[in-house]
C-alpha cells in the first residue's frame, strides 16, 4: 500500500512512500509535496514519481521550470504507479547547477503492465531551487 490510502483524498503520512526510499511518506516525499526545497536532483525526481503516483499535478508543476511547464496537467487516473527503480545520477548533488537522473517507473493501466524509462535533465532556478527541465525518452 502506498500513502495514499485506497478511495480517500487525504495521504497518510505514516505508510511507505511511494518513491521507494524506504521511509514513511512523512519524513520522505511528504516535506517537499509542501514546500521544503529538494536537497538533490534525485531526490527531486523521486518526488515528482510520488507525485504522479499520488495525482499531485499541482506539485508536478510548481517543480517544473518555468520555460519548459506546460501550461496545465491532467493526470490519468486509470494509471497506478508500482514501483521506481534509479537506474543512474549524474551531478545533480547539493553544490551542483545542474544534474541528470535516469529511471525506469513501472506502472498499470487500461492496457496492463508498462515500464517508462527516461533521463531527466534538472536544474537550479533562480532562487536555487532544482526544478525538472525536461527529459529524454524512450531511451535507447
Amino acid at each position: 500500500m502506498s500513502a495514499r490510502a485506497s478511495g480517500r483524498d487525504e495521504i497518510n503520512a505514516e505508510l511507505p512512500c511511494p518513491c521507494g526510499r524506504g521511509e514513511a511518506y512523512g519524513a520522505c516525499c511528504g516535506p517537499l509535496h509542501a514546500g521544503a526545497p529538494a536537497p538533490t536532483a534525485e531526490r527531486l525526481m523521486r518526488s515528482r514519481y510520488s507525485a504522479f503516483a499520488l495525482g499531485l499535478a499541482e506539485y508536478l508543476l510548481r517543480s517544473w521550470d518555468a520555460a519548459t511547464r506546460p501550461p496545465s496537467l491532467e493526470l490519468d487516473a486509470s494509471i497506478v504507479w508500482r514501483r521506481l527503480l534509479v537506474e543512474r545520477t549524474e551531478e545533480g548533488g547539493p553544490f551542483d547547477r545542474e544534474g541528470f537522473v535516469t529511471f525506469a517507473a513501472i506502472g498499470r493501466g487500461p492496457e496492463g503492465r508498462f515500464e517508462q524509462r527516461e533521463r531527466s535533465r534538472f536544474a537550479r532556478d533562480a532562487a536555487g531551487r532544482w526544478v525538472y527541465v525536461d527529459g529524454e525518452s524512450p531511451l535507447r
